[in-house]
């Protein structure tokens, strides 16, 4: 009798992914048509999408398209519910040559290039700290290059502005002198048919513009750097790696760094593996102008760090020179040497973030007041720990100040006294040192008492 593990059917997802709507279809694992589905982007879709597949047998994996964009929200929803899922780039030409270009024909390719072996890209995690960075830098980005245009726009217009308002102008030489003297401008709203005040009031509009865009960054950079020092800090000691860089190479590995077979294939993702140009009798390798170009401008900013400030790179670039190595191999070389070294930092790094962190040690808390022990549990059980220890009946006295309480704060510690001197637990020396912590007790609660009248 077969078993219902030999039985069921093995689906195979693909996914075409857009704005509103993603477009599903199920394979089995022999790659016979299961059927096609849309689906909307909605959290009631994601269930459906995913309902909808498990209703042809168990699911394996899921192939996506735009797993970081438009499908980023559902590449969540799946992995929550433990289903794998791959990064799909978009079908061949020559697929689109054949068969057309619909949503449908688009999620099918998804799932067979899963189902050949040609997809085993794993997507990135977008549901934890490397994401928040990216968010950040998204939009600090953004104010940067709104920024740049805000001071290109300015400079600009004072050139082309009246000759009056440039001669006030020119008292400054830079464009940031002239910024802040534009934000005191006080043109006269009545009379902007004059191009003299239209003037005065665009130019106070992008001082000020720039000003606010100042701020933003500022504040993005404090809230990046603390987040790149929580995520990567190995990362961040390296020499050259300041926050942008640490930051850039986090977004580029992602958060589970473990989906790259090795350093090989991070240095591949950054565009600096080494690409063979040889022929004939001469061996060489050229530079590798695919992967994230960001990565690999990170990389180069390092690299020209360490070629000015380290005696050790420095010492490199010379032996490889007297090699005959042109400078753009020996920064290649570095850029390759630092990818290897980023990444085994990042790994570690990311490591720590991915280990479950150890639950901290619930401290005993004791109160007492004149009515008896106030504390987790109605028992003394809280209580004999410091009765067991005069110790700390010297050193630790938790008081709650209420005007409820009948006995005055000073009578606390005697109350504790009286009851480790009953069961044989305090001498002579250790009551003398509670005398005198009862002054200072009480001279507390007078003061709590005083605060809260």
């Amino acid at each position: 009798m077969d078993s219902m593990q030999d039985t069921e059917t093995v689906v195979i997802g693909g996914v075409d992914a857009h704005s509103d709507t993603h477009e599903a279809a199920a394979l089995d694992d022999r790659g016979a048509l299961l059927g096609t589905e849309t689906f909307t982007t909605t959290f009631a879709g994601y269930a459906g999408l995913l309902e909808w597949l498990r209703a042809f047998g168990r699911v394996k994996v899921v192939a996506i398209e735009s797993t970081g964009a438009y499908a980023a929200g559902l590449v969540c929803y799946l992995r929550e519910h433990d289903i794998g899922v791959l990064e799909v780039n978009q079908p061949h030409a020559h697929t689109r040559r054949r068969r057309g270009n619909s949503d449908p024909i688009d999620a099918e390719m998804a799932a067979r290039l899963a189902l050949a072996g040609k997809a085993t890209a794993i997507s990135k995690q977008t549901d934890a700290i490397v994401e928040s960075i990216r968010l950040l830098r998204v939009t600090r980005d953004g104010a940067v290059k709104a920024r740049s245009a805000a001071i290109v726009q300015l400079s600009q217009l004072i050139v082309t502005a009246p000759q009056q308002l440039r001669e006030q102008l020119a008292v400054r030489r830079s464009i940031r002198g002239k910024a802040t003297l534009c934000r005191k401008l006080r043109p006269s709203v009545s009379d902007l048919d004059q191009p003299s005040q239209a003037a005065k009031l665009a130019l106070r509009s992008l001082a000020r513009r720039i000003e606010e865009l100042d701020l933003e960054i500022a504040e993005l950079d404090e809230q990046l750097k603390l987040l790149v020092a929580r995520a990567a800090p190995r990362t961040t000691q390296l020499l050259g790696i300041s926050t942008g860089h640490a930051g850039q190479l986090l977004l580029s590995a992602g958060q589970n760094i473990e989906r790259m077979r090795g350093e090989g294939a991070f240095a591949a993702l950054c565009g600096a593996s080494p690409i063979p140009a040889s022929f004939g009798h001469t061996t060489r390798h050229r530079l590798n102008y695919g992967g994230d170009r960001a990565a690999n401008r990170a990389l180069h900013m390092i690299a020209v760090c360490r070629l000015r400030y380290c005696a050790r790179t420095q010492a490199y670039a010379a032996r490889r020179t007297k090699e005959g190595k042109t400078k753009r191999e020996i920064i290649r070389c570095l850029k390759r040497h630092i990818a290897r070294e980023a990444y085994h930092a990042l790994q570690a790094d990311l490591a720590d973030l991915a280990a479950p962190q150890a639950p901290r040690p619930r401290h005993a808390i004791a109160t007492t007041c004149g009515a008896g022990f106030i504390g987790r549990h109605a028992d003394n059980s809280a209580l004999d720990i410091y009765r067991n220890d005069p110790a700390r009946l010297r050193t630790v006295s938790v008081m709650r100040v209420d005007r409820r309480v009948a006995r005055p704060p000073k009578q606390l510690p005697s109350i504790l006294i009286a009851q480790n001197r009953q069961a044989g637990r305090i001498d002579e020396r250790d009551r003398a040192v509670s005398r005198d912590d009862v002054h200072a007790v009480g001279d507390a609660g007078k003061q709590s008492r005083q605060q809260l009248r």
